[in-house]
């Protein structure tokens, strides 16, 4: 089973360009304090590049 990371939203929309709210919706993140669990692959890597001054991220750990 694929390793899963979890995507924490810490700081608020306000002050961000639209590409960041679509890139933050994307993620599943609703609003701030917001946690999703999501598959550890190189898309979701990337989109949460695009936004790692607004998010934390913790690693599940899960094995099979």
């Amino acid at each position: 089973m694929a390793e899963k990371i979890r995507v924490t939203l810490l700081k608020g929309l306000s002050g961000c360009t639209d590409r960041q709210r679509a890139t933050v919706a994307g993620l599943g993140l609703r609003r701030r304090h917001h946690t999703v669990e999501l598959q550890d692959t190189p898309a979701v890597r990337g989109m949460i590049e695009k936004v790692r001054h607004m998010v934390a991220i913790e690693s599940s750990g899960e094995s099979a």
